[in-house]
């Protein structure tokens, strides 16, 4: 899945929330709650393009009052690169606004909440430099992507710094969780650390 063969239709549950949203900003609930997907608008002619990429107050008038503290930026040169499912455990645990400025990638949050009814759920949207969409992932949520196009840049604002002693992970895999990966058995482009993290049996309680 590459290129123009990209669907830029809406995730399935995907439910438009105008009030939410701005002139300059469309935003979408997800079906587990407190995930949204949101596209600025873009303002083009002959040269490129204009966006406000992240609006404090349109931001904010959406719901997510985060104050982010770092900008984190990754760079997958082949498709089918999944990096994931990465969380931090309080007290540092992040919320995440993910972008892709160059390239596509299918982007998943899993819900991790203790006494939430979604625990274990996910959901996935793709993210693109065409759709021009981000997805707020609040805290208590794995994250994690992968890449359908080569050479693909994930661009994300994290309102807790990283945190070595409270990095944690879930396996990408585990088929307790079901995700529909766009890659084959066997074709996925894995770190090391990603191929040991644990199945979400194994976590126990780590959201309060």
């Amino acid at each position: 899945m590459s290129g123009e063969n990209l669907p830029d239709d809406l995730p399935e549950g995907a439910e438009a929330a105008p009030e939410l949203g701005t002139a300059k900003l469309k935003v979408w609930r997800l079906p587990l709650p407190g995930l949204l997907l949101l596209e600025p608008a873009r303002f083009g002619d002959h040269r490129g393009f204009f966006s406000e990429a992240w609006h404090r107050d349109s931001f904010r008038h959406a719901g997510i009052d985060a104050e982010f503290v770092q900008d984190n930026h990754s760079l997958s040169r082949e498709v089918g690169v999944v990096r994931g499912l990465h969380f931090q455990v309080p007290p540092s645990a992040q919320g995440k606004l993910v972008r892709v400025p160059d390239g596509a990638v299918w982007d998943v949050a899993v819900d991790l909440r203790s006494g939430s009814p979604t625990r274990g759920q996910w959901a996935g949207a793709v993210l693109s430099a065409r759709n021009w969409r981000q997805l707020w992932i609040p805290p208590g949520f794995a994250h994690g992507f992968c890449t359908l196009e080569p050479d693909s840049e994930v661009l994300y604002k994290v309102d807790a710094a990283y945190d070595a002693a409270a990095d944690r992970g879930l396996a990408w895999d585990d088929p307790e969780l079901g995700i529909p990966w766009p890659v084959p058995p066997g074709g996925a482009v894995l770190s090391d650390k990603d191929r040991r993290q644990p199945r979400l049996r194994d976590l126990g309680p780590v959201f309060g």
